[in-house]
C-alpha cells in the first residue's frame, strides 16, 4: 500500500509540476508589466496585465501617495485595483473599457476639505469603469493611456489638524459616497515575453 501511495504521490508531483510549467511559461508569454508616469510627481503607480480571452486580460496595478504634507495637510494614499477589460481591436492597441472593484486607505485632506484644517483618515470601496487606448512603439512597449472612475464608498474619521482631535461625532467611522474620477494617466508598458 506504501509503494502504491509513492507513485500516486510521484505522479500527481510530477503533473502539478508540468501543469506550474505550463501556467508560468504561457503566463510569462502574455502578460506585461506598467509604471504610470505620475511616478515623476511622487505617485507612483505599478501594474500587471495578463490575457484571460481572445479579447480580454485582466490588471490589477497599486497607486500610492506618501506625501507627509502637501498645502499643510497629508496626502498619504494606497489604491489597488484589479480590473477586467474587453479590448475592441487587440490585446496589443486600440481602444478597451474595463470594469473594475477596488479598495484604498488613506489619511489626507479630501478635495472639499482645502484650507480647512480639518482632514480624513479611513479607506473606501471603489466601483467602477476605465476607458484606455493602447499604442504600440515596438514589439516590448507600449504606451496605455487611461482615465476611470465611478462610486467611491468612503469610510473614515476627520481630525482636526492642530490637535489631533476628531471634529465629527459619528460613533465609529464617517460615511460618504461619490462618483468621481479616480484613476488616469499614461502607462509605459513592457511586455515580458513575445508570442
Amino acid at each position: 500500500m506504501q509503494r502504491l501511495s509513492n507513485k500516486i504521490d510521484k505522479g500527481l508531483k510530477k503533473y502539478i509540476k508540468y501543469f506550474i510549467y505550463f501556467f508560468v511559461i504561457n503566463t510569462y508569454s502574455q502578460t506585461s508589466v506598467k509604471g504610470n508616469i505620475t511616478t515623476i510627481l511622487g505617485i507612483p503607480q505599478v501594474g500587471v496585465e495578463t490575457t484571460i480571452g481572445k479579447k480580454l486580460t485582466f490588471q490589477a496595478d497599486l497607486m500610492a501617495s506618501l506625501w507627509e504634507s502637501v498645502n499643510n495637510a497629508p496626502q498619504k494614499f494606497v489604491i489597488l485595483i484589479p480590473e477586467v477589460r474587453y479590448h475592441f481591436n487587440t490585446l496589443e492597441k486600440g481602444f478597451y473599457l474595463g470594469g473594475h472593484v477596488g479598495g484604498s486607505s488613506y489619511k489626507m485632506q479630501k478635495w472639499n476639505y482645502l484650507n480647512s484644517g480639518r482632514y480624513q483618515e479611513g479607506y473606501s470601496l471603489l466601483f467602477g469603469m476605465t476607458v484606455g487606448f493602447k499604442v504600440p512603439i515596438n514589439e516590448s512597449f507600449s504606451i496605455d493611456l487611461f482615465m476611470g472612475g465611478g462610486s467611491q464608498q468612503g469610510f473614515y474619521k476627520g481630525y482636526y489638524l492642530e490637535t489631533g482631535e476628531r471634529y465629527e461625532t459619528a460613533d465609529n467611522f464617517n460615511k460618504s459616497g461619490e462618483w468621481l474620477p479616480y484613476r488616469g494617466g499614461v502607462m509605459i508598458c513592457y511586455k515580458l515575453g513575445k508570442k
